[in-house]
């Protein structure tokens, strides 16, 4: 288990020593894995490209922050609404809904391009917040994982409560939610990993620069830079910051994940 916990950590070890790396170790060969000699020139590097920019790089950021946070509340609210209206209730169509749902994960994401993209625009969400949370909404997997869970709460229980008075929405929140709280936890990792490092809707959807998020403020960096040296300090920064809040994210909540995986059965 050390040392496949050491493989799980050398990419995580190796990006965080990355952006400490000055110029010529960033491109010594054989690369070196550890920094020798470290300094935050990088990071001065990367304010002072972004300070020569329109676009200051903390509006990058908050684009990111908001968008991931809201999307990650509305995500998991509608996966844990579907779910529960799929596993606890009998309803014409029910079946074919959710395999509707379970055919949905074999789709890939440039599948769907363009008709997420006529949907935005026909709403006209165009530049705006809610097309880039909108897009997000659908996440088969989180349902799917949901329901599974919920399936395995006694009938009899949520029987007893409404015999006692209580309606649906009582039943939904104080019951089914905090009993699904390691899988709902799951779906929100999922979820905010998904729209912090989302390029998509920033792209097709975004024609105002201030509306874009920091992962396409990261692209920009990179791009075309495969054989050049100029910025690759700043992209190997940027690349650490991209990673930093889905790493705190995940470590939060990642006893919940085990949890999920151990009482849901779900590998």
């Amino acid at each position: 288990m050390l040392l496949f916990s050491a493989l799980m950590l050398a990419p995580i070890v190796y990006i965080f020593n990355h952006a400490f790396k000055p110029y010529h170790e960033l491109f010594v060969y054989p690369p070196n894995f550890l920094v020798r000699e470290p300094t935050i020139q990088n990071f001065i590097e990367l304010l002072w490209v972004t300070s020569n920019s329109i676009i200051p790089l903390s509006r990058y950021l908050f684009n990111s922050l908001i968008i991931s946070l809201v999307t990650v509340v509305l995500t998991t609210t509608v996966s844990a609404l579907c779910a529960y209206a799929l596993a606890k209730h009998e309803f014409p169509g029910r079946a074919f809904i959710f395999s509707t749902i379970v055919l949905m994960l074999m789709f890939a994401p440039e599948v769907v391009q363009i008709p997420r993209y006529l949907v935005v625009s026909g709403l006209g969400l165009l530049n705006t917040y809610p097309g880039h949370i909108l897009p997000m909404l659908a996440l088969p997997v989180g349902v799917f994982l949901l329901k599974q869970f919920m399936e395995q709460i006694p009938n009899a229980l949520l029987e007893s409560v409404r015999l006692d008075g209580a309606n649906e929405f009582i039943v939904f929140l104080r019951i089914v939610v905090p009993i699904c709280m390691p899988a709902v936890a799951t779906v929100a990792i999922l979820s905010f990993q998904g729209s912090w490092s989302n390029l998509e809707t920033s792209t097709l959807f975004m024609q105002d620069d201030e509306m874009k998020t920091f992962p396409f403020f990261l692209s920009t960096l990179t791009n075309n830079l495969a054989n050049n040296v100029a910025r690759q300090g700043a992209a190997a920064v940027a690349a650490l910051i991209i990673l930093v809040p889905n790493l705190i994210f995940f470590v939060v909540l990642q006893r919940k994940v085990i949890d999920t995986m151990a009482h849901s059965g779900i590998k």
